[in-house]
């Protein structure tokens, strides 16, 4: 069973989401500041991230997560309704935003529905690798995405964007269909978020030696994966 790290320094907050979470099956541990949330995260599947904790920024705890081996995924739980907080959150590497007050059953449905998109399905067919003309090569088993041969650091976000658009090359996907395709039902997902993550994508597929004008914009529309020589990209 999944093991879910909640990092929260309301006790009220944390108490309920544990229930709901050791209720619905999971084994949860709690931390209430950022030091002690880094003593537990190695043995998580998943974090609930509050953003405002005692002794830091929720930020700061994302950023060193995704430098680790381990990885596991985030959801960020803040009263910040902002969306440039929403924006920065998933720039930063988190899988979902989640803003105060909330009910505990809506969480426990998003860390199913974030853990199940970091699982493919036990009957998945790997993609070929390459996939496309151009170096970019994604395998759904092992979750991995190579550009020019080396490996992308990707958030589960930005590996189901790429392996959706990699699959079809030249075929534009609108934002409501990667929303469809990489979300699912019952987020309440924005175009923003899309580009956000398209932006988040590209900026690794450059920092690994790929172009990353490979991932079209189609002004008014959403995005495709290049079937020809890339075009330059359009400003979002």
């Amino acid at each position: 069973m999944s093991h879910v790290l909640i990092v929260e320094d309301e006790p009220a907050i944390a108490e309920s989401l544990s229930f709901a979470l050791r209720r619905d099956g999971f084994t949860v541990d709690v931390a209430g500041c950022l030091s002690e949330a880094e003593d537990k995260i190695g043995r998580a599947d998943l974090m609930l991230l509050d953003l405002m904790l005692p002794d830091g920024s929720g930020f700061d705890l994302i950023v060193r997560t995704r430098r680790r081996s381990s990885r596991p995924a985030i959801i960020v739980l803040s009263s910040r309704d902002d969306e440039a907080d929403r924006v920065a959150a998933l720039e930063t590497g988190s899988d979902d935003y989640v803003t105060k007050p909330f009910s505990p059953r809506e969480v426990v449905a998003r860390v199913r529905a974030v853990l199940r998109r970091a699982q493919p399905p036990a009957d998945a067919t790997p993609l070929p690798e390459p996939v496309s003309p151009f170096p970019i090569s994604v395998d759904s088993t092992t979750r991995r995405a190579l550009v020019a041969g080396r490996l992308l650091e990707l958030t589960r976000v930005e590996f189901d964007l790429l392996a959706c658009l990699v699959e079809d090359p030249g075929r534009v996907y609108t934002r409501a269909q990667l929303i469809d395709r990489v979300w699912g039902d019952g987020f309440a997902i924005t175009d923003r978020t899309v580009d956000s993550h398209v932006k988040g994508l590209r900026k690794k597929v450059l920092e690994a030696g790929g172009d990353p004008n490979l991932i079209e914009t189609v002004r008014g529309v959403g995005y495709r994966m290049a079937a020809g020589e890339p075009a330059e990209a359009e400003a979002e």
